[in-house]
């Protein structure tokens, strides 16, 4: 069996008095691509957040390689390996497309150039836009740079939140295409995202969430096939 990458044990995340997540417990193991499914607010972001060291974790701990990373802040975090796509794609809108890449590489200077190359093979557009500022970039380029700027890292395991929020039928497959090259390129990948049916069909595992606990887990395409999950995520009746 493949090894544990990220163990989350008994995770609760709070907004003042709000408990967003609770009791949650997930791991992925490396390789897999792991998906967080839910509604918007049943807790996927806040789980992402906390995993990074972005969003405090209440109780519980987070645990990177079999260390606890649950105190680290986050550019620690990034330091043994994670990466991350935010929700919004959070580019420097003021920089080029090769100045955003290598500020993801910044704690990997040295590999930076094969990476740089290795993201433009990856994502062909960004190398024919790589002298543009990212602000004129298509919401869709604005989120291929994002996950480039986060394999710049050469990450151990990448977070990937929403990345298919506010795209276009259209460039939502180019995403997902490139989330399916990736993990044939064996990249471990924990991914929020809302569209079920598109995660389930991609991911190993998933974890379905509803106001911020686990109601189901298990293997992605037995949990496809699960009646309640049909008819609850996917819009297919039982």
């Amino acid at each position: 069996m493949a090894e544990v990458v990220l163990a989350v044990r008994g995770l609760a995340v709070t907004y003042g008095k709000v408990r967003a997540v609770q009791g949650v417990e997930l791991e992925v193991r490396t390789g897999e691509v792991v998906a967080l499914l839910g509604a918007n607010g049943a807790g996927k972001s806040s789980i992402a957040r906390a995993v990074m060291g972005l969003t405090r974790a209440a109780e519980g701990t987070i645990a990177l390689d079999g260390r606890d990373v649950t105190a680290l802040p986050s550019h620690a975090r990034a330091g043994r390996g994670l990466a991350f796509v935010p929700e919004g794609r959070r580019v420097f809108a003021d920089l080029t497309v090769a100045e955003n890449l290598l500020m993801g590489g910044y704690l990997a200077a040295r590999q930076s150039a094969q990476r740089l190359e290795d993201v433009y093979l990856l994502f062909p557009r960004l190398a024919e836009r790589r002298g543009q500022l990212a602000a004129t970039l298509s919401g869709g380029e604005q989120q291929m740079l994002a996950i480039g700027r986060a394999l710049m890292r050469g990450p151990r395991l990448l977070v990937m939140d929403e990345p298919s929020l506010g795209l276009s039928p259209i460039l939502v497959q180019v995403i997902w295409r490139t989330i399916v090259d990736l993990r044939a390129r064996g990249i471990t990948i924990l991914l929020a995202e809302q569209s079920a049916s598109m995660a389930l069909s991609l991911a190993d595992r998933a974890y379905l969430l509803e106001t911020g606990r686990v109601m189901l887990s298990g293997d992605a395409a037995a949990l496809r096939a699960d009646p309640r999950v049909r008819e609850a995520y996917l819009g297919v009746e039982a």
